[in-house]
């Protein structure tokens, strides 16, 4: 055996399916072997495995091992005279393997070997080469030399920017995320230190092959794309807890006590400052739109009551009491940003029309709260009215103007005009635009491309795939997809790097897959378009559904002594409505389908289910699975209240 390939897998079924597509072609020219060690995933990334790649040897783990652990057991298990350890957010080249395994065949003072990266859009990613981190090259990354000085030998050092991308040269540290290793060189090191759960595994087993006189080559004559599921996470504050402790676990193990202790001194202050970043960066991201909202309708509320004040009320002196500015307008502003956030008005993409459904609705409950108040605290309707128009103009000036200024996160809609070409042969290109049609999004254009240089007098297609500079211009095209089934990985590698004055993303549709890859992050999820099955996991959804739930909670308590002759089971009935109303449990879930369950989303075990909605039970699987998938697909609060309904007496199992 010549190639053993090990992936860890968690939770990203769709981006595994491509990975392990790529690799079956490569592994056409490689005798060899692939194990998928899965740490406990639930969306149902092991049943595709053993569906779609049989010859795969699957590992599943029980619970979340962590990344070296699980990539030890592979590795246990393998009998190649080459271990490659791949990410499962990664795409290989056809002809790959032959490449590697050929460099390593020639260059037997090679311990490890790394290749080119790319990220989904085609640009490089340095990470493909690294320096030893050791704390004059943290210390310049941290502090911002590496990125003033990209190229230089002394500053750059952590990516080794000096070196040329295009060339193949002896670097110290490669990327897990594609690490190439000799079977032997691990019999004499060792493993993977187990004692990182995640990130500096890496490092760490560079840096030890280093010491046992072997060398690492970063190797450009291949590549891959790597879609860097971890870059969405850097702004998180357990990420980088979690990042820096492993670099601290580094620096304890291999540096001297002296340098070890200003390595942590180094990252401790680090940790401090990007700890802080993330704090306010989540802060910034979640609040600013509510903080806004919440300043403008309390500043317009002041100003039109001093004008109404003034010109209607006071026009001879006095003013109100200052009761209305402390108590008063401030209550009017929470109920108005609570009504805005229960109506969706701060989901994201950000939709203006909830933002005015949801301050309506703030604005009925406020007149209903004001008809029930003291004498004494009923100021003016007036202003209630006024401050609702108020809020109607300028809640949608607030979004637009962020929206206008490209603000994180704030976008207006849903994409609704969004353009695609896909690229393939007729009638791959024909299923792939069949997939985006039912997905998600809501494409305005979609474009065939074929795959030939020739286009012949096809009027299926708009053009050949020599056209598509021309076609993105034209047609105003902002994504391409490819059909990985009519096109090589290399080819379509070639074209994204090609193309990227063209500045579109890209996204690949694998084949006889039911998802297309996005170009970003593994995620971040409109960069995965898949068949919509996932409509109850959305968040209105989920929050509507809680809202329901602990509504009709409160009215079964309120109607329970007359509810209880009605139901079949009386006192579990009872148990429910607490059950329900502690949040163990929901009025509607899915029927529990043991083998279905993991594959949709997650949602709270149900009292009721929809096998509870037709008249015939059935006990076939078949059907069961079929109304869980539309249960799940198809949500809304009517599906809940129908099953409700026809299932009351029920409503105590």
């Amino acid at each position: 055996m010549k190639l053993s390939v090990v992936i860890v897998n968690y939770n990203v079924e769709y981006f595994l399916d491509q990975c392990l597509s790529s690799v079956r072609k490569a592994m056409k020219h490689v005798e060899g072997e692939v194990f998928v060690v899965d740490n406990n995933s639930i969306d149902g990334s092991n049943n595709m495995v053993k569906t779609r790649y049989p010859e795969v040897k699957l590992i599943e783990n029980k619970n979340n091992v962590g990344f070296s652990v699980a990539n030890n057991q592979g590795i246990k298990e393998s009998t190649g005279e080459y271990v490659l350890l791949l990410n499962p957010d990664t795409v290989v080249e056809h002809d790959t393997f032959e490449k590697i395994v050929s460099f390593m065949d020639e260059h037997p003072d090679a311990g490890a070997l790394g290749v080119k990266m790319l990220d989904g859009a085609g640009n490089f990613l340095p990470e493909s080469k690294r320096g030893l981190p050791t704390p004059s090259t943290a210390f310049y990354k941290m502090f911002g030399l590496s990125t003033l000085f990209p190229q230089s030998k002394l500053f750059a050092r952590y990516h080794l920017g000096h070196l040329d991308k295009d060339k193949v040269h002896k670097v110290e540290i490669l990327a897990g995320a594609f690490m190439l290793l000799r079977k032997n060189v691990l019999d004499e090191i060792g493993l993977l230190d187990e004692s990182f759960f995640m990130y500096g595994e890496d490092i760490d087993l560079s840096y030890r092959i280093l010491k046992a006189g072997y060398a690492n080559y970063y190797f450009p004559e291949t590549r891959i794309i790597h879609y860097k599921g971890e870059s969405t996470k850097k702004g998180s504050v357990n990420y980088v807890l979690v990042f820096y402790n492993a670099m601290v676990i580094f620096a304890k193990k291999h540096f001297t006590q002296k340098n070890a202790k200003l390595f942590t001194f180094l990252i401790n202050i680090a940790i401090y400052f990007r700890a802080t970043i993330a704090l306010l960066t989540r802060f910034f991201d979640k609040l600013l739109l509510p903080l806004l909202d919440g300043i403008a309708l309390f500043s317009g509320s002041i100003l039109i009551k001093e004008l109404w004040g003034r010109t209607q009320i006071y026009t001879e002196g006095g003013s109100y009491p200052l009761a209305l500015i402390y108590y008063v307008i401030p209550s009017y502003v929470i109920i108005w940003l609570l009504s805005i956030y229960f109506a969706g008005g701060y989901d994201r993409p950000v939709r203006i029309k909830k933002s005015v459904i949801g301050l309506l609705a703030g604005t009925v409950i406020i007149l209903v709260l004001y008809a029930l108040l003291p004498e004494r605290f009923r100021f003016s309707r007036a202003l209630i009215l006024f401050g609702t128009f108020w809020g109607m103009i300028i809640l949608p000036l607030v979004r637009l103007l962020l929206h206008t200024i490209k603000v994180s996160g704030i976008q207006i809609g849903e994409n609704i005009n969004k353009r695609f070409i896909v690229i393939g042969d007729e009638d791959e290109a024909k299923r792939v635009a069949g997939l985006l049609q039912k997905s998600f999004i809501k494409p305005d254009f979609i474009g065939l491309v074929s795959n030939s240089d020739n286009l012949n007098s096809d009027r299926t297609f708009i053009g050949s795939i020599t056209q598509v500079v021309d076609i993105i211009r034209i047609y105003n095209i902002d994504e391409v997809i490819f059909c990985s089934k009519s096109i090589t990985h290399q080819r379509i590698i070639d074209k994204m790097t090609e193309w990227q004055v063209a500045r579109v993303d890209y996204k690949i549709a694998p084949e006889d897959s039911l998802s297309i890859i996005g170009s970003n992050s593994i995620h971040t999820r409109g960069d995965l378009y898949t068949v919509n099955i996932n409509a109850v996991d959305r968040t209105s959804n989920r929050r509507n559904k809680r809202l329901l739930d602990v509504f009709l909670s409160l009215i079964f308590l309120v109607f329970s002594p007359i509810l209880v002759f009605l139901e079949k089971k009386p006192i579990g009935l009872v148990k429910n409505i607490f059950k329900v109303l502690w949040g163990s449990k929901s009025w509607v879930g899915y029927y529990p389908l043991a083998a279905q369950l993991k594959q949709l989303p997650h949602i709270r075990k149900g009292v009721l289910n929809p096998v509870d909605s037709i008249k015939f039970k059935t006990n076939e699987d078949d059907t069961i699975s079929q109304l869980n998938l539309l249960y799940a697909r198809d949500y809304n609060l009517l599906k809940d209240l129908n099953i409700i309904v026809f299932a009351f007496r029920e409503l105590g199992k």
